[in-house]
């Protein structure tokens, strides 16, 4: 992968977050980060507790679990299988892949019961934790607890893109309005950095998934794309697109990477085994392994992880751009 950087070195996305946060909490308030009415949150962790009533909690034959639509469900399903397999045995259940086609569906999934344990892209997270009860505790890392990934901004060889500024008239490619590699960050930086608007500057396209970004530009269907580094990494290992095809012009600051956890009313000692098969799984040899070691950092165990802290820098993105979870 080529990369070229921008000659105006711009200001990290943390530096404008300060600044635009500070005026976006006097209108937003704790509103814009509020659980749904259906939860509680006693201990201020920002995620919903678990029913004090048993009755309300649920102990399903199937648990069904879910990847973050990111890629081809179908791949993901046989790089989950060893894993599931593990969660399995550890929890006594049997164990669905669920294979959803978009972020909606898995969130609409989980709220409406249907979804057990799942993993949900970084800008969908608050989402699902504040409108799905979605309790996320872990995410992949590397042995020596680095992870993450950033946002690249990428055109391919010969475009005349130059730079951020160079999209202006032209079309760019995000994903979906949940991600936030795809779509939140960089319209955010866009709009605060480069003082670019959507549909006054550039044309804002959707393509659904960071795949389907990235081998539109590498097949020049898309002039531009705002996509998650890692995915395009483990795209290029596997061989979907070579490194030739794309280059990045803007690369941010490091962002969490997908979250796992589980809905709020799970059972709590059954909640446990979940975590229990987490953080036991044996990663060497994996399809898992295979998948994600690819990744920079290499992804090669699960970390513990709240989301208290590690979704901060993602909430203050959505506060800086107006974004409230209205649950409906």
């Amino acid at each position: 992968m080529f990369t070229r950087t921008d000659n105006s070195t711009p200001r990290s996305l943390r530096t404008w977050l300060s600044a635009a946060c500070a005026g976006a909490a006097m209108v937003l308030g704790a509103q814009a980060h509020a659980l749904d009415s259906r939860f509680t949150d006693a201990n201020g962790d920002l995620v919903a507790d678990a029913p004090t009533d048993p009755k309300l909690w649920i102990d399903p034959d199937t648990l069904v679990f879910a990847y973050t639509p990111v890629e081809d469900p179908a791949v993901y399903a046989k790089v989950w299988q060893e894993f599931l397999d593990h969660l399995a045995k550890t929890t006594g259940k049997k164990v669905q892949f669920f294979p959803v086609q978009n972020n909606a569906a898995q969130l609409e999934a989980m709220r409406a019961g249907r979804l057990h344990v799942a993993g949900f892209n970084t800008g969908s997270n608050p989402l699902a934790v504040n409108c799905a009860g979605f309790v996320p505790f872990t995410m992949m890392a590397s042995n020596d607890d680095r992870y993450g990934y950033e946002m690249e901004i990428i055109t391919y060889p010969a475009s005349g893109i130059e730079k951020v500024q160079d999209i202006k008239g032209k079309k760019l490619a995000f994903t979906s309005e949940t991600s936030n590699s795809g779509y939140k960050a960089p319209s955010a930086l866009l709009r605060e950095e480069f003082k670019m608007e959507a549909g006054k500057d550039y044309e804002p396209v959707f393509s659904g998934k960071h795949d389907n970004s990235i081998i539109g530009v590498a097949n020049k269907d898309y002039p531009a794309a705002a996509i998650a580094n890692s995915v395009l990494q483990r795209m290029q290992a596997r061989d979907v697109v070579k490194p030739a095809q794309t280059v990045t012009i803007y690369k941010s600051q490091t962002f969490p990477t997908t979250g796992y956890g589980y809905v709020y009313n799970l059972k709590p000692e059954l909640a446990e085994k979940v975590k229990e098969a987490f953080f036991t799984f044996n990663w060497e040899g994996s399809g898992l392994a295979k998948e994600f070691n690819t990744s920079e950092p290499p992804q090669e165990k699960f970390l513990p992880i709240t989301y208290k802290e590690h979704w901060q820098v993602v909430r203050d993105i959505d506060q800086a751009m107006g974004v409230a979870y209205s649950c409906k």
